[in-house]
């Protein structure tokens, strides 16, 4: 059966003491029950390089705090995306237990229901900082559990791209005609509205982007932003770099936990997982916009050519965006509840930016 209930910020760690990989139950006592605390050893499959050390470092942060605020007791080893399992299938590794958790954006799964998308980023959404007010304040994470729970999987954002770009073409596209017939690497419903505007969507890891680009088998292709795009060498096989990206306004990565795995954690070792997720969701957003100013120089004086994408583009995407979202609520109960949730919070949380942000960089950006 499936489970279709929301989890309440006060139960996240109100689990049982059964230690896992122990065929005893051992008692933990709350605050004085350190030297009681299992040794546990997990293993974490991510979908990234080790090559992209921001990226991949999210993963990395979680698993090093975990150690530390553990003191050791509690160890977490982080792999490459194909160390275990192929980077576009974390989510399954989790669901069956192949590995205890993973480091994965939900969108590379909307295969498996379209509403997870909203759990990384949705075409013309949310940035970063609403992104993660909706998720901690505005009920998206326990929208996110009860979505995750169908997989026997509870997540924990931990990661943040913040607003990515909008990739990289081997010629300029100028107008909605421009993109027809175009093979481009782009995942989640941002790549079903560039399918919808005539592009031929591919998804693929990050460790497979640059060849594919470099060999012509696509003509374009998104990842992140100027850091990880010049360590994938990107800027060598594609000389214009559009913006912005979209369909990525403030990309989410999750820590994927096997739900039965969480379960038999002691609540001492859940409340760590979720203070180290909180701690790299919030260290890599800062991280990237940090090293991506410093990226984006070097690109333009390496001869990358900067384009923003026209308003014709940008509004033909939007339009198909909202218009994808309302067809798919109108055939799907589960994506109209999330849908309808997150986009009253879109329109009230807008609002308040067009105050208190929007006037202010409009004013100092000049």
């Amino acid at each position: 059966m499936k489970r279709r209930h929301f989890l309440s910020n006060a139960a996240l760690g109100a689990t049982t003491a059964t230690v896992l990989g122990s065929c005893q139950s051992q008692s933990v006592e709350g605050n004085g029950g350190g030297s009681s605390l299992p040794n546990l050893r997990w293993k974490m499959q991510t979908s990234w390089p080790k090559s992209l050390d921001t990226i991949f470092g999210g993963a990395q942060t979680v698993c090093d705090r975990v150690k530390a605020m553990s003191g050791g007791k509690f160890t977490i080893t982080p792999y490459a995306a194909g160390e275990i399992v192929p980077g576009l299938e974390v989510l399954d590794a989790v669901q069956q237990g192949t590995v205890e958790c993973g480091h994965s954006p939900s969108y590379y799964y909307v295969g498996k229901n379209p509403a997870l998308g909203f759990g990384t980023a949705m075409p013309f959404g949310l940035t970063a900082q609403q992104q993660n007010a909706w998720f901690y304040h505005g009920g998206g994470l326990e929208t996110m559990h009860k979505l995750y729970a169908d997989f026997n999987v509870i997540n924990f954002p931990a990661g943040n791209t913040g607003a990515q770009m909008g990739g990289w073409f081997k010629r300029q596209v100028n107008s909605v005609n421009d993109l027809k017939g175009l093979k481009m690497r782009i995942p989640g419903l941002g790549g079903e509205v560039m399918s919808r505007l005539g592009v031929n969507v591919q998804v693929l890891p990050g460790g497979e982007v640059f060849l594919a680009l470099d060999t012509g088998a696509i003509d374009a292709a998104e990842w992140v932003g100027p850091y990880d795009d010049e360590k994938l060498g990107l800027n060598k096989a594609a000389n214009y770099y559009y913006y912005p990206g979209w369909w990525e306004p403030g990309a989410t990565l999750d820590l994927q936990i096997n739900r039965n795995a969480w379960d038999q954690l002691p609540q001492e070792y859940q409340a760590i997982l979720q203070a180290a997720a909180m701690e790299a969701n919030l260290n890599m957003l800062s991280q990237y916009d940090a090293q991506n100013r410093v990226a984006l120089q070097s690109l333009l004086q390496g001869g990358t050519q900067l384009i923003p994408y026209s308003d014709e583009i940008l509004t033909a995407a939007q339009t198909i965006a909202f218009d994808l979202y309302e067809e798919n609520a109108s055939q799907d109960a589960t994506f109209k509840e999330v849908y309808e949730s997150w986009n009253k919070f879109r329109q009230e949380i807008i609002q308040w930016n067009k105050i208190n942000e929007l006037s202010y960089t409009n004013f100092v950006f000049k």
